[in-house]
């Protein structure tokens, strides 16, 4: 007799039948086990949470201080209908983390989304040996292969500097949580004062109080940002600040740049209408991707979203029972990927 799956693809969400409850579902279920909380995974309407407890302050901050959240620390396993469950690294955002489970002599672990380059931002990611893994494939493409911190930063720090000399502000556009503090993390502070988005600077906080060395940032609505001081300033901000009223502040000579992983493709720095383009991504990039399912020692994978056809047949090709799962994951991604990208 086959052994019972310890995850399936229901119309809520992927479903531990033996344990009744879900990982990152994406319609109101009882009970949700969340691996992070950027929007597509972490969703509004469940019962009860379970997350890292570094996630704490994210999942409240943006679905509701009042919401039933219980939280375990990093290796720690608690038991529900038989399923041991536990968290481990994802390194992917703070709190992030795969989802361990354990029942019935199988063990299979979801990833959630993940990167394996540390960056000093959250926990870095840990492979969890399995039976079966379940894997995102956002940048599932031969062609996405990511410079390491200290080239990307030099990148960065180099833009800044020459524009903070020529006097014109630097506006970094990327997500609000997790990419904006990564950018604010590695950048050299001492090249000009740092300005952030409304969105961000919440989200700054959570990081603090976690312990994450972030650069002393400032909002421009603050008692001494004037004209003088934002011609020399780096601004952090999220996408959908381009194009606003407030990105007016800095002056038409501005200078701007999208901190993404799509930026590695040609065009898509100019479908932004950037500047610049820095790859900057809080995924896996295709060795990572192929580097994190080996260290798990799973025969079966199973493929969430992004290249999923690709990734699917690589593994194939490669001797591994790999299927896919449908998912709504990706939308914190694929709205900014080119159409050739996505899948």
């Amino acid at each position: 007799m086959p052994r019972m799956d310890l995850v399936v693809a229901r119309p809520e969400g992927l479903y531990c039948p033996p344990g009744d409850f879900y990982i990152d579902p994406w319609r109101p279920v009882d009970r949700a086990v969340i691996t992070h909380g950027h929007s597509d995974h972490a969703r509004w309407g469940h019962n009860h949470y379970l997350a890292h407890e570094q996630g704490e302050g994210i999942l409240r901050a943006r679905l509701g201080a009042d919401i039933t959240l219980q939280t375990l620390p990093y290796g720690q396993a608690i038991e529900h209908h038989g399923v041991r469950i536990s968290l481990h690294p994802a390194g992917h955002v703070l709190g992030s983390a795969q989802v361990r489970l354990e029942h019935g002599g199988q063990v299979w672990v979801a990833s959630g989304d993940y990167k394996t380059e540390p960056d000093g931002t959250c926990t870095p990611f840990e492979p969890v040996r399995c039976d079966c893994f379940i894997t995102e494939s956002t940048f599932g493409l031969p062609i996405y292969r990511w410079p390491t911190q200290p080239e990307l930063f030099a990148q960065i720090d180099a833009w800044w500097r020459r524009n903070a000399e020529e006097g014109r502000a630097s506006v970094l556009l990327g997500y609000a949580f997790g990419k904006a503090q990564r950018m604010l993390h590695g950048v050299d502070a001492s090249i000009g004062p740092i300005v952030v988005h409304g969105a961000v600077e919440p989200l700054n906080a959570v990081y603090r109080a976690a312990g994450v060395a972030l650069p002393p940032t400032l909002r421009v609505t603050d008692p001494g940002v004037d004209a003088a001081m934002l011609r020399r300033a780096l601004v952090v901000a999220p996408p959908s600040a381009q194009g606003t009223p407030w990105m007016r502040r800095f002056g038409a000579n501005a200078s701007d740049a999208f901190a993404s992983g799509w930026m590695l493709l040609r065009g898509t720095r100019r479908r932004r209408g950037v500047d610049r383009g820095f790859v900057m991504s809080d995924h896996a990039d295709w060795p990572g991707l192929h580097k994190a399912i080996a260290a798990t020692g799973a025969e079966r994978v199973m493929v969430t979203h992004g290249s999923v056809a690709v990734m699917v047949r690589w593994l194939r090709e490669n001797g591994l029972d790999a299927q896919a799962f449908a998912t709504e994951y990706g939308d914190e991604d694929i709205a900014d990927a080119p159409e050739v990208a996505a899948s």
